[in-house]
């Protein structure tokens, strides 16, 4: 068996009859989302064979499986980062998981800084597209033509009709939902004020150290993806406060409500 294949089959036992059709991952101060699944069932990542561990504050480090908004989810309550050591290869395997699990779709969630002086912390942005800043890529090494193509094409990485449901959900709900293209940096710093001005010339409109691996390991086996990130602050050199991982989580959290609200309603929707 493939390592996702022993994570994933452990995760099935313990899961018994419920069957998740979505899969979440909740990014920095966004934990509490978790919390409002109903009927929960909680997989600490510690007992489940093959997976890695989190590490980052803000991040628990479990699967919270039930529903929400009447849909069946699994969550991951706390994700994993190429900054914290983990290999390309680990960090595949919750995606590949959720995959041989049964999922048709994938909700992956951020917090990031914004590169528009108009999109302040507590904003929240439907991610309709990335650029690569990393200089990595999570499928760098022999290709499994069982899980996907050796070729990748991202031209429709995010799910348009997702997306769609998405504004729906805000505007029933009464969000501000701003559309912007996402930039993965490797992290773990902080970008200088050079690299910000840059990333805003290459048309960037928010930045993170995540996702990015979570959409093209998503992609590459089939399922649909919808990004959203939470702005935790101004990128640097857009504000006169210096940037730090407490704000993030401190902003995640309140914006985490919003969040829940939102994706709740997109479920239902």
């Amino acid at each position: 068996m493939k390592d996702f294949e022993i994570s994933a089959s452990y995760i099935k036992q313990q899961l018994n009859d419920f069957k998740p059709e979505t899969a979440i991952v909740l990014g920095s101060g966004l934990a509490d989302l978790a919390d409002q699944i109903v009927d929960p069932i909680s997989i600490p990542y510690a007992d489940i064979p093959e997976f890695p561990q989190s590490t980052v504050a803000g991040h628990t480090g479990r699967l919270v499986a039930g529903t929400l908004g009447g849909k069946n989810v699994i969550c991951m309550q706390g994700r994993f980062h190429y900054y914290e050591g983990h290999s390309f290869e680990k960090i595949a395997i919750p995606v590949r998981s959720f995959k041989a699990l049964g999922c048709k779709s994938v909700i992956l969630t951020n917090a990031a800084g914004s590169l528009n002086e108009d999109m302040g912390p507590g904003s929240i942005m439907l991610i309709t597209d990335h650029i690569n800043f990393s200089g990595f890529n999570p499928l760098i090494g022999p290709n499994d033509d069982e899980i996907g193509p050796r070729f990748l094409d991202l031209t429709q990485t995010y799910d348009r009709e997702i997306g769609e449901k998405v504004e729906k959900a805000a505007l029933k709900s009464g969000l501000t939902l701003y559309r912007g293209t996402y930039i993965w940096v490797s992290g773990p710093t902080f970008e200088t004020p050079a690299e910000i001005r840059a990333q805003r010339t290459l048309g960037a409109d928010a930045v993170g150290m995540s996702t990015v691996p979570e959409a093209i390991v998503a992609r590459h086996c089939g399922l649909k993806v919808c990004a959203i990130s939470t702005i935790t602050n101004l990128a640097a050199g857009l504000s006169a406060t210096n940037l730090s991982h407490d704000e993030t989580l401190e902003q995640g959290q309140l914006a985490a409500q919003r969040l829940t609200t939102l994706l709740t309603d997109l479920l239902a929707g």
